[in-house]
């Protein structure tokens, strides 16, 4: 094989360990594309490959940073080839994204062809639980990364409500309209009788995230968690507050989370600073209650409770946000403590206003979430 082709192999295994579409087909595409054009060109040689590597739009910016970085430091070509990058018209963005860079330095598995790859499940079960008890804070990068993933396989579930609308059902309540309707289409005879029901909708889920300085790694692993319950469900509304509101529900629908997350860091120009977190409500209560909370919305709210203005207008504003929703559950990040007493102000001022306040620190607080949420209906 030469160094060309087996530079193109690693470079479809790094796109794969990325997080890109493709398989062992994909990479000999890419062989067959790099054959057909001229690899001095470094244009050609970039759009030859991502016509066959890049299957979704999204995908591109990460192939993009992924073509610049691993041809750069490779040098798989001559000097000739090296005059020709400073002509290239071909974007390059300096700064990796976190799925590139992990990618570079994950081992490359393929470069030990015809090995025999030995996966040991020893102690599988006890690093799984250990991982579903560790603080977020007390992570590692790799722990973090398995931690995203497994939090993006909980199912929030929160159970239908019964709307206004009826539908068709087997049995339950007797739909006369629709029974006379038949019984005249056969004339006066005999027609079986037709039933309805409520029809079933899941409430909406609004999420008011603190994310501040003091919420740390929390807020990020939260937002992470509040992307894959908005992929997978429809009505999710998600707001971000410091010292001011932000809703970034639309861009929380972006396919990719990495990306979703960034472009939150760059629209959200408040973060890691201080929270004003009754001025916030206020701004949330007048803004956006009517428009968020209808048909019997739960709301989720992300806070230490640690509020810069001392409490100021929390009370009135927790109150009120309560009454407008069916449901306020607070998610308090300090409650890992067992030592943990409401001494703050926006605590003491946030306590009797909410139905449930619950831990939310690691894997098994967010499952225990899932679970609550799902036995809303029964309580």
């Amino acid at each position: 094989m030469s160094e060309l082709a087996g530079n193109i192999l690693r470079f479809a295994r790094l796109l794969r360990r990325a997080g890109l579409a493709g398989g062992p087909e994909t990479a000999l595409a890419a062989l067959r594309a790099a054959e057909a054009v001229n690899i001095l060109e470094r244009d050609e040689l970039y759009w030859a490959l991502h016509a066959v590597l890049v299957r979704r739009p999204e995908d591109h910016e990460l192939y993009d940073q992924a073509f610049g970085h691993f041809f750069r430091v490779r040098e798989v070509a001559d000097d000739a080839y090296s005059m020709l990058m400073s002509r290239s018209q071909v974007p390059r963005r300096p700064a990796l994204s976190r799925r590139v860079s992990e990618a570079f330095r994950a081992p490359d598995q393929g470069e030990a062809m015809g090995e025999k790859i030995e996966l040991a499940a020893t102690l599988a079960t006890s690093g799984a639980e250990v991982l579903r008890t560790r603080d977020f804070e007390q992570m590692s990068a790799a722990e973090l990364a398995r931690a995203r993933a497994a939090a993006a396989r909980i199912d929030l579930l929160v159970r239908p409500l019964p709307t206004r609308r009826f539908q068709p059902w087997p049995r339950g309540r007797l739909d006369l309209p629709r029974t006379i309707r038949d019984a005249m289409r056969t004339f006066g005879d005999v027609a079986p009788l037709r039933f309805r029901r409520r029809r079933l909708r899941p409430p909406p889920l609004v999420a008011l995230c603190d994310i501040s300085g003091s919420m740390g790694r929390y807020s990020e692993m939260l937002l992470a968690f509040l992307h894959a319950v908005s992929a997978a469900r429809p009505r999710v509304h998600t707001f971000l507050f410091g010292t001011r509101l932000s809703n970034v529900t639309r861009t929380l629908r972006h396919r990719d989370v990495d990306e979703a997350l960034a472009r939150c860091g760059r629209e959200v120009v408040d973060w890691g600073g201080g929270t004003r977190l009754g001025a916030c409500l206020q701004q949330f209560n007048r803004h956006w209650s009517r428009r968020v909370l209808s048909q019997g919305a739960v709301v989720l709210l992300i806070t230490d409770g640690l509020d810069s203005d001392a409490g100021a207008g929390l009370g009135a504003a927790a109150e009120r946000l309560h009454k407008s929703c069916r449901r306020l559950i607070w998610l308090n990040p300090l409650l890992r403590w067992d030592g943990f007493e409401p001494r703050a102000q926006g605590v003491r001022a946030l306590l009797p206003h909410v139905d449930e306040h619950r831990p939310v620190h690691n894997l098994e607080s967010l499952e225990q979430l899932a679970q609550a949420l799902a036995r809303l209906n029964r309580t």
